[in-house]
Order: structure tokens, then sequence, then C-alpha cells
């Protein structure tokens, strides 16, 4: 016995052997093989120095053994884990403008994790024993390995590093990946029924969460990160501690399906007291929002057994071996820490609420800026404008002479000026920038506060020399310049006027010949001329005027539809579009954050 446990790699000499229960032996090429370092080769170190006290165990069990080196294949994640991981990633690159780091470095390490995950080997399922002091973890290492690896004592803590032990080869990379060292990786008993029921299994045990070493918690925590199942071990003294429950089986809820949940030391527990703390046990569990495997759903097992007399180990190896050979614990780990994620990420991501500019709200702000540059008043002069001329077309001619002397002394343009006053301006500028808040607050209602604030962010950049760039264009979209363009009725209605005119000068002028005495007397033909031309004048221009209301008022309406669709031209190109780029941005990550949580 002591010389087989003495004997290291060397002494062997290439022809180690390999013998179960003295039933089986490695050629000695295969331990060449072994021994020129290709493959995966264990470390062993020291297998079983400790054994039960009064257990007698083979020689055979407990001697040093090199591993032959195999080649296992990757890992394989189904088409909708890698569509999600896909999503996952492009929602990473689409939001790395937007969001912080911190925000997203738990997406990004299950990224990482996947990815590595990938290259390892497929065909093992690394599983870590997790609990608290005194719960008997190292017990139960022990006991499914079938000899005494981890130690065990009152001391605590107890296990200070994380212990690995595999059942079968080419798990080197995947415990290289937890990094544990060469000197705390070590072989289970070697027995045909063992190999063949957990064949591909990696066990770790893990110091104690509650220890009071913080560096045993923080590599107890990191290894847990990196397994593909835990095997919670609690005792039935603090089966219901808080800080167990609240650091770390309620965070990790969603990982159900990747959790067993052992109820160690039932030994000690009197009669029926053993179903009354498991019930008690389900109920926390279940508040704690882990959904349990009782009814063959999808959940954490729930078992109870002694590991310190074997009562109920057996079930839980049966358990362990269907759910290593199923080969599916490592993709449901990495669904589970994405599923994790995204749910981490929902509060950037998702509101509940509708997001996005209404067209409403985007007539709304083009009404705001039009009247910013004075559409309405700019339409209603245009049209005063063509009533004005018409009036000085059509008009009688003392009419024009007195409308002629008025213009003398203050001639009229015929164009409204839009903003020549600082006041004017001043007030301007302020319904723009109203405006431009306005629908930058309607643009990022219902969207997360890190798409909200990139929201304003584009509309504050656009309205930066808004207003300026508003001025330039109503100048050149406004009235053109001279006066409004005539109707075609415009010269026959002149000719017309100067017709009553006409009649009006004859008419005076034949009475003033019958006054000198140079025409014959006779009042009434004169009278009447004079009188058509009286009344037809005024007529003829009350006539014209009635005639232009219509063409005056749609000449105004095309200059306020002109000043308002160049307004509204200049705010979409400065404001609107930067915003919809923005909104359609937050979309496109909106569906990706949908096509991650598998909604999409």
């Amino acid at each position: 016995m002591a010389e087989g446990k003495g004997r290291s790699r060397a002494d062997t000499g290439g022809a180690s052997r390999r013998t179960d229960h003295g039933t089986s032996r490695r050629t000695g090429d295969d331990a060449s093989r072994s021994e020129s370092g290709a493959g995966d080769v264990w470390d062993d170190g020291l297998i079983a120095r400790r054994v039960n006290e009064g257990e007698q165990v083979p020689a055979s069990v407990v001697e040093v053994r090199a591993s032959v080196a195999q080649s296992s294949a990757p890992l394989a994640y189904d088409g909708a884990l890698r569509a999600r991981l896909d999503a996952l990633r492009e929602l990473v690159g689409l939001s790395r403008t937007r969001l912080d780091s911190r925000t997203l470095s738990d997406a990004g390490r299950v990224l990482d994790e996947a990815a590595a995950r990938r290259r390892l080997s497929g065909q093992h399922t690394v599983v870590a024993i997790a609990g608290a002091t005194g719960s008997g973890k190292s017990q139960l290492f022990n006991s499914l390995a079938g000899v005494t690896i981890s130690e065990t004592g009152v001391r605590r803590p107890t296990t200070a590093s994380p212990i690995a032990c595999s059942w079968s080869d080419g798990a080197a990379p995947l415990i290289d990946r937890l990094g544990i060292p060469g000197r705390l990786r070590r072989r289970p008993v070697q027995s045909p029924e063992a190999e063949a029921q957990l064949r591909g299994l990696v066990l770790v045990d893990l110091p104690d969460l509650d220890s009071a070493a913080v560096q045993h918690r923080e590599q107890a925590e990191r290894v847990l990160a990196l397994v593909d199942a835990i095997i919670w071990v609690l005792d039935p003294e603090k089966y219901a501690d808080a800080v167990l429950h609240e650091r770390y089986l309620r965070p990790m809820a969603g990982h159900a399906e990747v959790m067993f949940v052992v109820l160690n030391q039932v030994d000690r527990l009197p009669g029926e007291a053993t179903e009354q703390v498991l019930d008690d046990l389900r109920r926390l569990l279940d508040e704690d929002g882990i959904a349990l495997g009782e009814y063959d759903e999808p959940g954490a097992h729930v078992l109870a057994l002694s590991a310190l007399t074997g009562e109920g180990v057996g079930e839980l190896r049966e358990c362990l071996g269907r759910f290593v050979a199923e080969r599916g614990a490592p993709a449901r780990r990495i669904s589970a820490d994405l599923d994790a994620a995204a749910a981490g990420l929902r509060p950037v991501y998702a509101t509940g609420r509708r997001a996005g500019l209404s067209e409403e709200a985007r007539d709304e702000f083009a009404a705001r800026l039009a009247d910013a540059v004075g559409a309405t008043a700019a339409g209603e002069a245009a049209e005063r404008a063509w009533l004005r001329n018409a009036n000085r077309a059509c008009g009688t001619p003392w009419l024009r002479l007195w409308r002629w002397f008025q213009d003398r002394r203050e001639p009229p343009t015929g164009r409204m000026v839009l903003r020549t006053q600082a006041d004017e301006e001043a007030t301007a500028r302020q319904r723009v920038e109203t405006a431009v808040r306005i629908v930058a607050d309607r643009a990022a209602a219902g969207l997360p506060a890190a798409w909200a604030q990139a929201v304003r962010e584009a509309a504050a950049r656009g309205a930066h020399g808004l207003p300026e760039a508003l001025d330039q264009l109503a100048a050149r979209a406004g009235l053109p310049p001279g006066r409004p363009p005539r109707p075609g009725w415009w010269p026959v209605a002149v000719l017309v006027q100067a017709s009553m005119t006409l009649l009006q000068v004859v008419g005076g002028l034949w009475l003033v010949g019958q006054i000198v005495g140079v025409m014959a007397p006779n009042l009434g033909v004169p009278v009447l001329l004079m009188v058509l031309g009286i009344v037809g004048g005024p007529l003829v221009e009350w006539s014209c005027r009635m005639a232009a209301r219509g063409p005056a008022r749609r000449y105004g309406q095309e200059a306020e539809r002109r000043l308002r669709e160049a307004a509204a031209g200049c705010g979409r190109a400065r404001v609107l579009d930067p915003v919809a780029a923005e909104l359609l941005r937050y979309r496109e990550v909106r569906e990706q954050y949908g096509r991650v949580v598998g909604v999409g």
C-alpha cells in the first residue's frame, strides 16, 4: 500500500499501469505517449493520501496514473442560442457610443465566457459543489469520488482552494480555465461502474461561501461564474441562512436547470423532521424564484442525503449521471447567463411604453417654426399687397392720384418686412427654442434614459444656428420683389375705367363749352355722360375689388405655403432628421434586444 502511494510518474519508467481492481492494464506505448507531453497530461500529485479510518482501499485505486492524451470535440451551441449570442454581440456593438462600459460589462462577460466555453470540450460537464461552512461539501465530494480527496475536519475554513476531480480524460483545458493548478487535480476511485455512470463529469470542491477569509470567498465566486452546473450543499442548521439565499440563490434563480440543491446531514434529523425541513427548503426556494423540477419540469433538483452515512448519495450520483450524459448543461448555463444579462439590460433598452415621434408632433413642430418666421403674417401681407395693386390698377384716376400723393409721402414696398425689430428677433428666437425643446421632449418620451438623452442632444445640436437659417430661408422663400402679378382681366378693367374717366371729361368739356357759348345749349347729354362716368368709375373699382379677393387670397396662401415649407424643410434637416436617426438607432437596438431575450 505504501509502495503504491509513494510511486511517482518518473518511477513508472514509461510503462505506467492502470489497474481497475486488477482487471485491466495500460500498455507501455500508452504510457510513453503520456510521458512525451502530448495532449492533456494530469498532474495528479497525491491522489488520495488520506483515506477514511478503517477503510481498506486497494493499492490499484490510489496508484498514480498518467492520462492518455485524448482529443475532445468542442462544445456546439444550437441555432437558437447562437442567434441570441450573435444578437447580444450586435447589441453591444450598437450601444457602445450610448452606454457606459459598466452597463455593458455583464453582457461582455457573457460573450467572452460563451466564446471561451465553446472552444473547450463538449463531452465534459463541470459541476461545482458550493455551500457554507460546516455544510459537508468536502465530505460529499469525497463520497462521490469514492475516496478521500478533499480534506475534512472541524477546523474552519477547511477547504482553502478549489479542488477538481475528473472521471475521464480530456478535461485539462476546462480545469485550466478555472485556474486550478495541477497539484489540486485528482482522480476518483477507479471502477467500471463509476466511470460508466459519471463519464464526462468534472467535479470541483469550492471553498466556503461564508468563509472568514475574503480570498476564499473570492475564489469560490470566481469559479461559480465559470462552471456548467452547481450543487448547493445545505445543512439542517443553516439551510435558511439569509446570506446564502439573498447573495447567491436568489440572484441565480434563472439558473435553476443547472442547479442541484442538496440537504446534507439528514442523519442528524429525527423521525419525519427530514420531510419537514425539505418542505420548508422548497418553500424558501420558491420564494427565491427558483423553479423546482419535481414533476419532470425544468428546474433545480432538490435531494436529501447524508454524505457521512451514504444515505441518498446513490440517488445524487444517478441524477448526476443522467445530467452529465445529456451533455446539455454548458449550453443551458450560457443560456441562463444570457437571460440574466438581458434582464440586467432591460431598463436601458425597454420601458414598456411606446416611443417615437408621431406625425402630429412633426406637424406641430413645423407649425411652430412657421409661426416663428411669421408665415401667417407674410401671407396676409401678400394678400393685402395684391388687393392694393388691384385697387391701383382699376381705381378711378382721382383716387389713384390721391394714393400717388400718399405714396410720395410714405412709399410702400408691397412686402412685409420680417423681423426688423430687435424685440421681434428675440421673440422669434425664443419661439424656435421652444419648438425644438417641445419636439425633443416628445421624441424622448417613452425612451430609456440613455437614449432619451441622445435624442435631446441631437435636437440641441440641430437647434444651433436654426433661427439664422430660418431668416435666410424666409428671405429667399418670401414674396418676390416688385409688384404681384396681374390677372388677365386687369387690362379690360383698366380700359373700362379709362372709358368712365373719358365720359366724365367729355361731359365736363361739353358743359364748359355750353357755358362759354361755344356749343349749343343741351344739358341732358353732357350731364348724362358725366353721371355715367362719375357713377361708373367707382362701380368698376368696386367690381374689380370684389373680383380680386379670390386671387389675392390664393396669392397670400401661396406665399404662406412657401414660407411654411421652407421653415419645415429647414427644421426637418437640422432637427427632425438627426432625431429620427437616433430613434432609428434605438429601434435597431430594441429589435436586437428582443432577439437576445428570444422574442424577436
